[in-house]
């Protein structure tokens, strides 16, 4: 049974995990850690990690950047594992998580979505097949409450396409104020946000005379919820470093 500490436990995403985890066997949520707690949570909620007085194995955190080093400490004094479904780290963050990483397990990936993984498979492979003969363009969306822009998962898929690029595109947000036409090494990330858009993601190779996208679209949190419960169980137990998806589906 793998015992799970929730980070924003009383938000959306954590009512969503809260449910996937009441109809499952092999893990419960023993402590929360919300500032808003509602009462409706059948397990402690505090305020701080520090204040959690239940034994645990992982923690599952969906709340907010501000709390890494929180999290981090607290992971590393209880010898935890740390699951990340937060987005919007800076790169001292990014490499703090990597460096906590060779003191207790770390799993951390910008989607915990088991499609959208594939579709980094899939982006990886077109890249193969299409050489440097295409323009590369990613467009997400993403409701208007959300903070980010662009999007982790739209950085995670370039990340993944230019890895397998002969060389390094740089990415580009912001065309408006070029007069100029597009140069070729060059990814353009757009971000739309609106209404309640769960996540929207495409990617599209424009070669001539023929284009090839390749999309997935989020109908729900649930996805996500449940891509991070399973990795709360698949950490239980492992030894320190860094994990993400390509573990988990393996």
């Amino acid at each position: 049974m793998t015992r799970i500490i929730l980070t924003g436990a009383c938000g959306k995403m954590g009512n969503t995990i809260q449910s996937i985890v009441s109809n499952r066997e092999d893990c419960i949520i023993v402590a929360g850690i919300d500032k808003s707690n509602d009462g409706r949570a059948p397990f402690p909620v505090y305020e701080t990690i520090s204040e959690v007085k239940e034994e645990a194995d992982v923690i599952i955190d969906f709340s907010n950047p501000s709390l890494l080093n929180d999290l981090i400490s607290y992971a590393k004094k209880n010898n935890l594992a740390l699951i990340i479904g937060t987005t919007g780290y800076d790169e001292c963050q990014k490499k703090l998580i990597k460096d906590s990483s060779e003191f207790i397990p770390v799993f951390f990936t910008y989607n915990m979505s088991l499609g959208i993984n594939l579709l980094v498979n899939l982006a990886k492979k077109a890249v193969q097949v299409l050489g440097n003969d295409f323009d590369i363009e990613i467009v997400e969306q993403h409701h208007n409450q959300k903070i980010d822009a662009p999007s982790g998962t739209a950085l995670m898929l370039a990340d993944a396409i230019n890895e397998e690029l002969s060389e390094p595109y740089k990415y580009e947000y912001n065309r408006h104020s070029k007069l100029e036409k597009r140069p070729k090494k060059e990814i353009g990330i757009h971000s739309i946000r609106g209404g309640t858009i769960v996540g929207e993601h495409e990617i599209i190779f424009a070669g001539r005379d023929e284009c090839i996208t390749l999309s997935h679209s989020a109908r729900s949190k649930e996805v996500f919820a449940v891509g991070a419960v399973n990795a709360a169980v698949y950490m239980n137990g492992k030894p320190a470093g860094m994990y993400d998806m390509a573990q988990l589906i393996d």
